[in-house]
């Protein structure tokens, strides 16, 4: 039995005593209590006032605990079940309180860890070796910082394919633009050849840093959740920096965004320039090829202002495309055309010859993580302040590795 069910426990009991003095003297229609009545009732009182201050305690003390717990998993790969802490995120919380109080300036590393569940694509991690003759391995899911990563970039929410290397040489991944193609051939004639296309996608790795500072009396003080605090600000932060490229990159001296790697699946054309109609939306979804609009992965992508114009599209029955029914734990607005919606700030808005929606098979957006997201602590930058500064980095680099219709866009075209 918890210490809460324990304390509501014995607060019931303190309550029906009191409600039985009260009763007691309404049957024997007595307009007050005697005096004993009054003595323990006020005693009473007492105590049920006591058990309410403790019990509002500790519910606060476990909303600040299951808060955290939510923020780092809304968008893992399961949601939260139930009120167990695993062992693995008291150790790294741990970690991070004695790293501050005892000095320890040796770099925290955050690793992966397996987990799957559910509808939800989520993030796809596979280790890659760089070494020769080793290719792609398990796949996994990570939990903490690229939680708050995932919650700041709709692209990694959407499904996209995390690849983790050791070290950090370009990274050439193998893509296929063409198949082969066999032909009716007569009997003893040649055979002809039909080899398929093949290329390469680089994927470099680009340096996200930022630094934050905290007190070593926040440190110090048990009812803050260090662990969650650090995890959500850099997860955000590396979002923030990141996830705009995701989406819109150069691939110049940073990433290439799914945006800019997207061919055109549809080219608006309406009264209004640059906007979109309910068969666009239609269209676009059935000009990517069956496999990739049918998958796990599948999805869309558009910005909030976006949305508000989707959920106004009726069919020629008067019925709402948009749908928000959710599947479970995906993190997404809803659903289009049964496919879910990702909203991303940092997609175009609508607008001529704007990309404005994406959608196809976010798995074949590749993100590449040069080794574990890193910390690392200094006591002496801020030393005056009596303030620890911890800095996060991570290296980087994203593109989409399938542009032969893996995503298409929306463009808006002119009225």
């Amino acid at each position: 039995m918890s210490l809460i069910t324990d304390l509501e426990h014995k607060r019931a009991q303190i309550h029906h005593t009191m409600t039985a003095i009260l009763d007691r003297a309404d049957r024997e229609q007595r307009a007050a209590l005697s005096p004993d009545e009054a003595a323990e009732f006020d005693r009473l009182t007492s105590d049920l006032d006591t058990y309410d201050q403790r019990l509002q305690e500790l519910r606060d003390q476990e909303k600040r605990e299951n808060d955290v717990r939510e923020a780092m998993s809304r968008i893992q790969s399961t949601p939260v079940t139930g009120r167990h802490v695993s062992s693995e995120d008291r150790d790294l919380d741990a970690a991070f309180r004695t790293a501050v109080l005892s000095n320890d300036r040796r770099p925290i590393e955050v690793l992966p860890r397996q987990r799957r569940s559910g509808w939800q694509p989520g993030v796809e991690a596979r280790t890659v070796s760089t070494t020769s003759g080793s290719g792609l391995t398990g796949t996994t899911f990570y939990n903490r910082l690229v939680s708050h990563l995932v919650e700041g970039s709709a692209v990694l929410a959407a499904g996209a394919t995390l690849l983790q290397t050791d070290s950090g040489e370009a990274l050439r991944v193998p893509t296929s633009t063409a198949f082969s193609t066999a032909a009716i051939v007569a009997e003893g004639g040649a055979i002809g050849a039909s080899d398929p296309t093949l290329g390469t996608t680089a994927l470099s790795a680009y340096k996200y840093a930022f630094q934050i500072q905290v007190t070593t009396e926040l440190v110090q003080d048990s009812a803050f959740d260090l662990l969650g605090f650090l995890a959500e600000q850099a997860g955000l932060a590396l979002a923030n920096g990141a996830g705009a490229h995701f989406v819109t990159g150069t691939g110049s001296s940073q990433p290439s965004g799914v945006a800019t790697g997207a061919t055109v699946g549809v080219t608006g054309g309406t009264a209004v320039a640059g906007a979109f109609t309910a068969d666009n939306l239609i269209d676009l979804y059935y000009s990517v090829a069956a496999p990739y609009a049918r998958s796990r992965s599948a999805g869309w992508l558009m910005r909030n202002a976006t949305l508000a114009s989707v959920r106004k599209l009726k069919d020629s029955q008067n019925r709402y495309l948009f749908s928000q029914d959710v599947p479970p734990g995906t993190g997404a607005a809803g659903t289009l055309l049964g496919r879910p919606v990702y909203v991303d700030p940092n997609v175009a808005a609508v607008g001529l010859s704007a990309r404005s929606i994406l959608f196809g098979d976010f798995s074949r957006y590749f993100v590449r993580q040069v080794g574990p997201i890193r910390f690392a602590r200094s006591d002496d930058y801020a030393f005056g302040n009596d303030l620890v500064t911890f800095r996060a980095l991570a290296r980087l680099d994203g593109a989409l590795v399938d542009t032969t219709g893996a995503v298409k866009a929306f463009v808006g075209g002119a009225s």
